[in-house]
């Protein structure tokens, strides 16, 4: 029987743990981080873990204290996390906002906050600077904490049940929610990711770029540490320099989100040669279509290399996984996202009453995790209007067979009328056009489908094959072409499909 005990994520007294555990395993920046200068290019958990420390007790000479709540909004480096644990030896809640967000959205955090402390490097200083009546004491850049003597203060703990980590949601629908986490609910999470890193024999070197205020970074870093894995953080998503990083350090397993894995498939036909070594491809929650996952299976030389599809949400967590190798990616559904894990995470389906439904009946997708997180900050209400119970109603649309798989059609709010399935469609045009590296399918101003295309690197538009591709699915517009950099996204690659459906609207494109 697996091992289902649960560890409470204190982030300081895990890495610490893990540090004594194993102190020569290693990381490997492709970026100096501002904030961790002394670490350079690499390091390991021992000496990373003496900074730490030491950013703690800076912190503490600032005047953050037990209690205190503390936004990192920096640029999105390894050195963010870090920073987390830091302010966690404090006994202060770390809480992961994301560069991008404009001043008036880092007000609203701050007033829903109550004007925490706030760190940041020269990314988001201009942001820093646009805030009206932020009391200067709380704002603390970079360069002034690496410049602040200090002496050492004892390590304070929250309760396990308390707030100790806050992240927020992808913001594609309007302001970000404040999402509250506990060492309980963060623990229930590293239990479900330590069981599938427990499948891993081999420890060699896990590579990732993942958003580090996304909530999956921390459960990632944690259960990786656990195992005394060398990691890889990847703070650059550009073609070119994962190319180089990956021809240098020849890792073991590869992770990122699915747009960037997109992004990435034309380094698959660029560089083959780079994921030689990739045994382990992980797309962290959400769908990702067969095509991009081809890419990259091929590419591999090892033997029979695994791409493990992971969906869920900030939430609840990684819910549902499904495992996919070249022998089976040709008969595979895009929209089949797996299974739960065993008696950790389930899915089901239910109506808008939150009754369940019988199998292959659409409806709302809701999750049972004992990881759900506690509320939203200041929102209580609007956390507990997707409660039923044990249950979580995702916002997400889809459907489960007789053996319980899961399939995903789309966003509730993204439902088009005459189409069941958006995301699937966006696939299998995916699939079929490798010109393409991005596919949308957003409502325009009168809720017809809208589809809004990217090309592919050095790719030309084909339109014969485009209009041979649609020529038998439901009516779709003519399509818009963006460049890919254009579409609006999240912290985390998710196309913001709001913001496309307002420049549709007001004529921005």
């Amino acid at each position: 029987m697996p091992d289902h005990t649960m560890i409470p994520l204190n982030l300081y007294s895990n890495y610490e743990e893990f540090a004594q555990s194993f102190p020569n395993s290693e990381f490997i920046f492709d970026e100096i981080l501002v904030a961790f200068p002394e670490l350079a290019l690499r390091s390991t958990y021992q000496n990373s873990l003496e900074v730490i420390l030491q950013r703690a007790y800076q912190l503490s000479a600032l005047g953050v204290k037990k209690g205190d709540k503390v936004i990192l909004f920096k640029s999105p480096k390894f050195d963010t996390y870090l920073l987390a644990v830091a302010v966690s030896y404090l006994g202060a809640v770390p809480t992961m906002i994301s560069y991008h967000f404009p001043a008036k959205t880092m007000e609203i955090f701050g007033e829903r906050l109550a004007q925490p402390f706030i760190i940041y490097d020269q990314q988001t200083e201009p942001v820093i600077a646009q805030l009206a009546n932020y009391p200067t004491e709380k704002q603390i850049s970079v360069a002034q904490l690496l410049a602040t003597s200090y002496t050492p203060v004892p390590q304070e703990k929250l309760a396990l049940e308390e707030i100790s980590y806050i992240t927020h949601t992808s913001g594609t629908t309007g302001v970000p929610k404040l999402i509250c986490h506990s060492a309980q609910s963060m623990g229930w999470r590293t239990t479900w990711q330590r069981e599938v890193f427990g499948k891993i024999k081999e420890k060699g070197l896990l590579a990732f770029h993942i958003s580090p205020v996304h909530s999956r970074f921390n459960i990632g870093i944690s259960s990786a540490m656990a195992f005394g894995f060398s990691l890889m953080p990847l703070a650059s998503p550009k073609v070119d320099s994962l190319i180089t990083m990956l021809e240098k350090e020849q890792p073991l397993a590869l992770e990122t989100h699915p747009n960037n894995f997109v992004q990435w498939q034309e380094a698959t036909k660029k560089a083959p040669h780079v994921f030689s070594s990739i045994r382990y491809y992980h797309s962290t929650f959400d769908a990702i279509n067969n095509q991009t996952m081809a890419a990259f299976l091929t590419a591999s030389a090892a033997n029979d290399p695994v791409f493990l599809q992971v969906y869920g949400q900030s939430e609840c967590g990684p819910m549902i996984l499904k495992s996919h190798r070249l022998s089976t990616i040709h008969e595979n559904d895009a929209r089949d996202m797996g299974f739960g894990l065993g008696e950790l995470t389930k899915a089901r389906i239910a109506d808008e009453n939150g009754q369940p439904l019988p199998a292959n009946t659409p409806g709302n997708i809701h999750f049972r995790s004992k990881g759900r997180a506690l509320t939203y900050f200041k929102e209580d209400e609007r956390f507990t209007e997707n409660c039923y119970d044990i249950w979580w109603d995702s916002g997400d649309y889809g459907v489960m067979n007789e053996e319980g798989a899961l399939f995903l059609k789309d966003r509730q709010v993204d439902l088009i009328q005459s189409i069941d399935s958006s995301l699937a469609l966006e696939d299998l045009l995916l699939d079929k056009l490798d010109f393409l590296s991005e596919v949308v399918i957003v409502k325009d101003k009168e809720h017809y489908p809208q589809p809004i295309l990217a090309l592919a690197a050095d790719a030309e538009m084909n339109w014969d094959a485009w209009w041979q591709a649609v020529e038998d699915l439901p009516h779709l517009n003519k399509a818009i072409l963006l460049d890919f950099d254009a579409i609006p996204r999240t912290a985390t690659m998710k196309v913001q499909r709001r913001e496309l459906e307002a420049m549709l609207a007001n004529s921005l494109i």
